[in-house]
């Protein structure tokens, strides 16, 4: 078996630390392990991703904490109503965290916008129409708006994929400056994105749209077009999505515009009526500057 994955406290952690600060410094340079809160947010996240219900060996294996680290966290969050246990020892989000992110997003100024304008792609195309948004290197999908024949395809709100992964991610990379899209649709090593991304993110710019005719889900394909704030930074994105044959080329040429079309009137009312919280997550880098500007913020009002 391989190493475990580290969470995203631990992978930010590293991040943040300076260049060397591990190398032949002393005990006190050394980056803080991840204390009780980071590890009780990673056991969160990981309960909230899709798939529920989770195992123990899952959410330990997707946080990198040992099991029992994991069932002690998890009989906390049970016992404040964030987390439920469901048979054969596994677990999925309680009511009171449910509630909550309930309650975030129908207060969210995007998600009520794109609300109609999802359903109404959902009944012209008969395709899943969704609202997406980036966190950091990936995309989740927040609302999701089902068609009457889904065809066995399971998306559902959560569902979380890899930002350089298909039409969702391209449309989000499209939309930012060259600047800040270079670092992102790197490749895994740090390699500058692939031929094929570079060309799928130049036609998504010209298009004002993305479609991953690519195969990137083998039988599943997506067409996207960003949603921009107030501000004129992007939000996010809409996002129809479909079995290979009920969203070919042609089917795309002929959605692209309407998709298009929509994510623009969504832009329009978020410009509007200012008021979206979500939206981009930044990246470790700037998160590590901006915990460093927290630290200092706290020290002071301490």
């Amino acid at each position: 078996m391989g190493n475990p994955v580290n969470s995203r406290s631990q992978q930010q952690t590293s991040a943040a630390a300076p260049t060397g600060a591990l190398e032949g410094a002393g005990a006190d340079t050394a980056p803080p392990a991840p204390g009780p809160v980071d590890k009780a947010m990673e056991v969160l996240t990981a309960l909230a991703g899709a798939g529920a219900p989770h195992r123990l060996a899952d959410l330990a294996r997707r946080t990198g904490l040992a099991k029992p680290t994991v069932h002690r966290l998890l009989r906390a969050l049970a016992a404040s109503g964030y987390a439920e246990a469901a048979p054969g020892g596994s677990y999925r989000p309680g009511a009171r965290l449910l509630g909550l992110a309930a309650g975030a997003l129908a207060d969210d100024a995007a998600l009520r916008r794109a609300g109609p304008l999802l359903d109404e792609l959902r009944v012209r195309t008969g395709l899943f129409a969704s609202y997406v948004v980036r966190d950091d290197r990936t995309v989740i999908h927040l609302d999701v708006r089902a068609p009457a024949q889904a065809l066995g395809l399971d998306l559902s709100p959560g569902f979380r994929e890899p930002l350089t992964a298909g039409a969702a991610g391209l449309a989000l990379l499209a939309a930012l400056t060259a600047e800040e899209r270079e670092p992102l649709s790197a490749g895994p090593d740090g390699a500058p994105a692939d031929e094929r991304t570079r060309a799928a993110l130049t036609a998504a710019a010209r298009n004002g749209y993305a479609f991953d005719g690519t195969d990137a889900w083998a039988d599943r394909r997506a067409l996207a077009a960003p949603v921009c704030d107030a501000t004129g930074h992007v939000a996010g994105a809409l996002v129809l999505t479909g079995l290979a044959f009920t969203l070919d080329e042609a089917a795309a040429r002929q959605y692209g515009p309407m998709v298009r079309s929509a994510a623009a009137a969504v832009s329009a009312r978020l410009a509007a009526q200012p008021g979206a919280r979500l939206g981009l997550v930044p990246g470790p880098e700037r998160e590590a500057d901006e915990r460093a500007g927290g630290h200092e913020r706290r020290e002071k009002s301490w």
